[in-house]
């Protein structure tokens, strides 16, 4: 099972792996407070993509699009398909630090994890 959270929400151990998928770790958040139990920025957008963004509601559906591109690549894939495994025996939490818990990297993640698990994943 997958799930997301945002860095700042209390951990808890329904959470079970804490994965960060931010390429920049989050400010004012130490190690020991986030309880990250790995950190793959690999899997976040890539700088450039991430600050055409900017989090804006009105660039959404072009995000999603760009970003879904980046997951495909075959340097990302293996990770992605290590994850999508991980996910079919326990809970894996995908942690961010977006304000927007409704248009962010781990939304579009998930989707696309959800769909490597069950085999629907597009590139």
């Amino acid at each position: 099972m997958i799930r997301i959270k945002r860095v700042y929400s209390e951990p808890s151990k329904q959470d079970g792996a804490r994965i960060l998928v931010d390429r920049v770790w989050p400010r004012g958040f130490s190690k020991e407070r986030a309880r990250i139990d790995e950190w793959k920025k690999e899997l976040a957008p890539s700088t450039a993509l991430r600050k055409w963004f900017g989090h804006d509601p009105a660039k959404w559906a072009g995000f999603q699009t760009r970003y879904r591109k980046e997951l495909a690549q075959s340097d990302r894939i293996e990770a992605l398909k290590e994850l999508a495994t991980h996910a079919r025996h326990e809970v894996i939490t995908l942690v961010y630090s977006a304000t927007d818990e409704q248009h962010n990297q781990a939304v579009v993640l998930k989707e696309f994890l959800d769909e490597l698990t069950s085999g629907r994943a597009e590139g």
